[in-house]
């Protein structure tokens, strides 16, 4: 080889270890430059975050969970504190590597049951408050739920997946001594077969037992291949419990459908409702004179109201308690007294408690339970309340997660500060409410933004909007590491809770019936992203959008009607929903209730709401990002949206997540991932960068 040549080839290598240098850093961690007084990624390992609050049957004490992800392992880490109802005496309770949580006071309040995996599976213990000695209750085949304690303190009741024997289809061959055959075919004939975050799932049904407290063998009560579910509701009297199930012929099939049972510690079965529709979560009221439950009527739409409904014990006299308010309600619990009810419900992003009484007058009590999703910024929370009225809940703010809140006297008091030694001294993305007017038809819509830390009004800022999943479900000014994230990285965020949204009334949410996604929701995004150019501090000429699950659809249909998006991140999306509704495991709500009936006739209808119907007008740069493990919205949806970008000559980009269901963010390291592959597309499409220096 001639000097000359050799020089040639050097060069020729240097170039191309310069493009890929260049390439990696493109796609690269997107805090290379964090400023350390603001909040960057890795920060998601030191957050903490409260959540399943259980204030004493005497209002005294608090015991909580305390949530925190290890950096090792990369899973979220459970333990259990507690705490005196005044804020004072805060310690670990059952602390350590292990997790432990599910914390149920005895109606005594004198011991405890929780779950841990202390000793390898998920398992019952029993810890006695006095002197802190605990107990293995039992070596359970699976997982318990909804731990429930007799009146009398003897008994846990709880519900359990128990396998369905199965008869061989085909008579398995003998194999040679040492042969090693393939692994035996996978034989599926049932229409529930599979689960997000569990896979192909083999046969089984939730069914309800009980165990002496003391220990011993637990008892199942049911029977028969139906699911029987929590919560569970003791009577005074320790003779029965009340649950909800569908025992139908042909139940999995049917949708909000379940009626309320009764079961005797013997086995012996009573049904104690049979409308059409859902009855769920029965509740005895403390006299064991009434039961309390939800009620859902089964309507063919995508937003269905829940209400509390109240009946005498002898079933004689039915009572609708919430039929004036416009919003669903969960998670029902007795006054001591019985002459009343504490039940939760959302309105305009705010999560309430409020007390019902018997005629149905209802008063808040206590806003703003939140913080208990630190992901991206979802209404949250959760609480309880004493046999004296003391609340229990979770109480997070738009910068911090979860906290321990208490509410005493008509006065709440927030009890515990588990982020100040991580964020106290940082400066975070500040969020804004905005309200607007959607093109569409002038309703109004309810958003908000995050601005920069250090922001300067007299800037521009690229903007991300970021669009919620659902498309039912709704943000709110709450915490969120990956919007944070996203803030530092220094773009403006919009959210907004678009029409569908819950919490708004049965109107609004059913105006995307039939329409997701659509022109319609399309329209109150965009609607925002002129709302907040006309602020003045946006850099129209550098517009992004992004969005995961429901907003992933969305994204990918935005792309198909406007040019507008420098580039947009479609996460976990649905691209046909012709495919999309015969894979996934959400098939049989999502047909009966999201759609005018079968794909197959209303071919029209489904591919008319498919991304992929407008894939030949995409011209925006898109990325999509899956987990391999999907099953909710299965990657081979983001396969098609990819290969089709692919073949129209578009600039895209598939992200898969390895080993990962729906919920990517489900452990710390993938919400990293995420958040890092988005803002390095982003960051590649940027007009106002100088890429040379950058």
């Amino acid at each position: 080889m001639t000097f000359k040549k050799f020089i040639k080839v050097c060069l020729i290598f240097i170039s191309f270890v310069i493009m890929l240098h260049a390439n990696a850093k493109d796609i690269s961690n997107s805090d290379n430059k964090e400023n350390p007084k603001h909040y960057n990624g890795l920060d998601v390992f030191e957050l903490e975050y409260i959540s399943d609050p259980r204030i004493s049957p005497n209002g005294k004490k608090v015991i909580y969970t305390l949530n925190s992800n290890d950096i090792m392992t990369d899973k979220t880490r459970s333990n259990l504190w507690i705490i005196d109802a005044d804020g004072k005496n805060n310690r670990p309770l059952l602390s350590g590597k292990n997790s432990f949580s599910s914390a149920r006071w005895s109606p005594q309040g004198d011991r405890i049951v929780y779950k841990s995996s202390i000793d390898g599976s998920t398992q019952l213990y029993i810890r006695w408050m006095d002197t802190g000695q605990t107990a293995l209750i039992r070596d359970l085949k699976k997982p318990p739920s909804s731990l429930t304690w007799s009146p009398d303190g003897q008994f846990i009741a709880f519900t359990m997946p128990v396998a369905v024997k199965k008869s061989k289809f085909i008579k398995k061959r003998k194999m040679p001594k040492g042969a090693d055959w393939s692994k035996p075919a996978v034989v599926i004939d049932t229409i529930r077969y599979q689960r997000d975050g569990r896979g192909i799932t083999p046969p089984s049904h939730s069914h309800i037992f009980i165990i002496p407290a003391s220990g011993g063998t637990e008892r199942q009560l049911t029977s028969g291949n139906f699911e029987h579910n929590g919560p569970l509701s003791w009577s005074p009297d320790n003779k029965n419990i009340l649950f909800s199930a569908n025992r139908n012929e042909g139940w999995e099939r049917q949708t909000i459908e379940s009626d309320i049972f009764s079961i005797d510690i013997s086995g012996q079965l009573k049904q104690i409702s049979s409308d059409a529709g859902s009855e769920s979560s029965p509740t005895y009221s403390p006299d064991g004179k009434k039961i309390a439950y939800l009620k859902t009527p089964n309507l063919k739409l995508t937003y269905v109201k829940t209400s509390l409904v109240v009946m005498n014990k002898d079933q004689l006299q039915v009572k609708l308690l919430t039929g004036a308010l416009d919003q669903s309600i969960d998670s029902i619990k007795w006054a001591g007294n019985s002459k009343s009810l504490y039940v939760s419900y959302d309105e305009r992003a705010v999560r309430h408690v409020a007390q019902v009484s018997l005629a149905g007058k209802i008063k808040t009590k206590v806003k703003g339970l939140s913080g208990t999703t630190i992901g991206r910024p979802y209404v949250s929370g959760s609480y309880t309340v004493s046999e004296n009225d003391v609340i229990a809940y979770t109480k997070g703010s738009a910068t911090r997660p979860a906290d321990l809140s208490v509410f005493k006297s008509n006065k709440s008091k927030t009890l515990t500060h588990v982020n100040e030694d991580v964020l106290g001294h940082k400066t975070l993305g500040e969020v804004h409410e905005i309200i607007y007017h959607s093109s569409l038809d002038g309703q109004e819509i309810q958003g908000w933004y995050i601005t920069p830390p250090d922001f300067d009004p007299n800037k521009k800022y690229p903007l991300i909007i970021e669009i919620h999943g659902g498309p039912g479900l709704s943000y709110g000014p709450n915490f969120s590491a990956e919007l944070q994230q996203m803030a530092t990285a220094g773009y403006v965020i919009f959210y907004d809770n678009h029409r569908g949204s819950k919490g708004y009334g049965t109107e609004f949410s059913l105006l995307l019936q039939y329409k997701y996604s659509s022109p319609d929701d399309f329209a109150d995004h965009m609607s925002g992203v002129d709302a907040m150019i006309a602020k003045g501090f946006i850099d129209e000429n550098n517009l992004f959008i992004a969005g995961g699950s429901a907003g992933g659809i969305a994204t990918a249909y935005a792309v198909g009607l406007t040019n507008r998006f420098n580039a947009a991140v479609s996460v976990k999306p649905v691209i046909n929903w012709i495919s999309k509704t015969l894979t996934a495991d959400s098939s049989i709500y999502q047909i009966r209730h999201q759609f005018p009936g079968w794909p197959w006739e209303h071919y029209e209808h489904y591919w008319n709401r498919s991304p992929l119907s407008l894939v030949g007008n995409v011209k925006t740069p898109t990325m999509i990002m899956t987990g391999e493990n999907d099953r909710r919205t299965p990657i081979s949806e983001t396969e098609q949206f990819y290969q089709a970008l692919q073949l129209l000559g578009v600039d895209t980009m598939m992200v898969r997540i390895p080993e990962s269901p729906h919920g990517i963010a489900g452990r710390p390291s993938r919400l990293l991932t995420k958040i890092d592959h988005t803002l390095a597309w982003f960051k590649r499409y940027r007009t106002d960068l100088d890429k040379d220096r950058e």
